[in-house]
């Protein structure tokens, strides 16, 4: 779908570009209000007082220009393309608004806080960052922001309560350092299609004994894997090799992200908790009652070269070598993702949810000719060492971050455009655009409730009570630009076989460690940075209540699958 702005808006947006002074004004809001805003949870009359707002608030900053950034995916897409512009011609402030990768948003982040040059007024960056944040102090606490300097530009309408993300922007000191623009998960992936024809069914069932479902365990998750590799659907009318499964492995920054993205939550490394396990998290790292980071090998209290982390790493080559496509392990996230809407993949552990886009495309082999698709979305499977009251996916938060080193005055501004992207007049369209929800009267939106049938179920996971036990990563990570670096370098080395899982594991423990220990030496972090506890024999940990785990005799459970009717049933009861 192509986004822009129509007439009076653009015809404003060309002006300013031009040189031409544009008058902000309601004329403009007006304009915008009747071209792009097609669906919103306020009254239009609501929707004019709340641009009104704006249009007053912004007047002290009228024909300043700043620059904010965020990583490329279709809601900033549509942020940059659509609000940037629209927000300048109702405002007179013009924004540049960047779209770059993910890992360049980070860099240029690190750099900022590093040198406290101003690189960018604002940023959107993920709330793995948050214990960065929290414990560097570098970011503004929006908390006190909203009480002080920014009292005057934050709107009466913002309405915190509405978003569904702020558990993960806030700090254990209760302050909220980060605002969601977006949020997507990762949920289980699978064509429902394949998984309810009836010689599928019944061949499944006559070689595994039970019911071809949506898995609820890793063990179910191989065996559909496994069923449906190099399986023959001429039947369905199907002639491409077929596959049980998509991943992808290539040494990127983004192979990462695969991991600290909840695989090992899911495999049952850390410990019980929401939003993140407590006092072990899904990277493996410890903290102690003060939430200071005190371990990452096991040795140390720590899970990240653990039985169960080994396990994670295991199944997914595994898999990865067995049931995925050849050229997946040479894919980074991005290009995998597109994949399974070629229409030869039986089912994807998890799809990151940014990507529904890409899936609902009409006329693409995983979509129906009436425009429902032939897949569903359902909560991932977990793995043996997994156990109830853990978190079992990852929840991205794309969030409105503002450095201190940022000027007063372009920070004003800065915020001001963040609340006009985020804000209830725009943010169900913008939902409509991106599918990356933040606000629960988004979510609850009619116009959702009629188009539901045609997302595969990502409206129904988002209206669920399941929805909680998906989220970023949380405040045990005191440094996420320095850790993470690590977790792609680490695991490419298991993932092209040049290491074994549990060298790989070990190396990046002690890495992560080496990190921490640095950080305690220079106590940048005062009484919030890590404070590592001595080693000990590895027994003694495993030996204590909670993460590290000890190994299972048995990592064979067994399987089980759900109807995926009954699911969905089971969440709307």
């Amino acid at each position: 779908m192509t986004l822009s702005l129509k007439s009076s808006t653009a015809i404003a947006v060309l002006l300013t570009a031009m040189g031409t002074p544009v008058f902000a004004d309601m004329e403009a809001a007006t304009a915008f209000l009747d071209e792009t805003i097609e669906r919103s949870a306020l009254t239009r009359t609501e929707q004019e007082s709340e641009m009104q707002w704006f249009i007053d608030a912004a007047e002290p900053f009228r024909g300043m220009e700043i620059s904010v950034v965020s990583e490329t995916i279709p809601v900033h897409e549509y942020e940059s393309t659509v609000l940037a512009p629209a927000f300048e011609a109702i405002t007179g402030i013009r924004v540049t608004h960047d779209l770059i990768g993910e890992g360049d948003v980070v860099e240029r982040l690190q750099t900022q806080m590093q040198s406290s040059e101003n690189i960018y007024d604002a940023y959107v960056n993920d709330s793995d960052l948050i214990g960065t944040h929290w414990r560097y102090q570098q970011a503004r606490s929006l908390t006190e922001w909203m009480a002080g300097e920014g009292a005057s530009v934050t709107s009466p309408t913002l309405n915190l309560e509405d978003f569904i993300g702020l558990d993960f922007t806030t700090g254990p000191d209760g302050q909220l350092y980060q605002l969601p623009s977006q949020q997507f998960a990762n949920l289980y992936w699978f064509r429902y299609d394949w998984f309810n024809d009836e010689k599928n069914m019944a061949d499944f069932e006559a070689e595994y004994g039970y019911p071809l479902g949506v898995p609820v365990n890793w063990s179910a998750y191989e065996d559909i894997a496994a069923f449906f590799t190099g399986r023959d659907l001429s039947h369905m009318g199907i002639e491409e090799d077929i596959f049980g499964h998509m991943d992808y492995g290539k040494k990127d920054p983004s192979l990462g992200w695969r991991f600290t993205d909840a695989w090992m939550s899911m495999a049952g490394m850390g410990d019980v908790g929401e939003p993140n396990g407590l006092p072990v998290d899904e990277w493996g790292v410890r903290v102690n009652e003060n939430s200071q980071p005190v371990g990452s090998c096991v040795a140390r209290g720590g899970a990240t070269n653990s039985p169960a982390a080994v396990y994670a790493i295991e199944k997914y080559v595994e898999w990865l070598t067995d049931y995925a496509p050849p050229a997946a392990a040479g894919m980074t996230f991005s290009e995998s993702g597109p994949v399974p809407a070629q229409g030869n993949i039986a089912q994807q552990m998890f799809m990151y949810t940014t990507f529904v886009p890409s899936l609902v495309e009409p006329g693409i082999p995983v979509m129906n000719d009436d425009g429902t698709p032939r897949w569903r979305l359902a909560p991932s499977p977990h793995g043996v060492y997994w156990e109830d009251g853990m978190k079992i996916g990852y929840q991205d938060v794309g969030s409105w971050t503002i450095l201190e080193s940022t000027p007063v005055d372009r920070a004003q501004a800065a915020w001001l455009y963040a609340q006009f992207v985020t804000s209830m007049t725009v943010d169900v369209e913008k939902s409509h655009a991106g599918l990356t929800f933040i606000r629960e009267s988004s979510i609850d939106h009619d116009s959702f409730t009629e188009r539901a049938p045609l997302l595969g179920g990502l409206v129904e996971f988002y209206r669920s009570p399941a929805r909680v036990q998906w989220s970023p990563t949380g405040t045990n990570i005191p440094d996420y630009p320095r850790l993470a670096q690590l977790w792609w370098q680490n695991i490419g080395d298991a993932s092209s076989g040049a290491l074994s899982a549990q060298e790989a594991l070990n190396n990046l423990c002690e890495q992560q460690e080496d990190v921490l220990a640095r950080l305690e030496r220079a106590g940048v972090q005062g009484e919030l940075g890590p404070v590592l506890n001595e080693e000990r024999d590895e027994a003694y940990w495993l030996e204590q209540p909670g993460s590290p785990k000890p190994a299972l005799e048995n990592e064979d459970e067994e399987p089980m699958t759900v109807g995926y009717d009954e699911l969905i049933q089971s969440w709307q009861q």
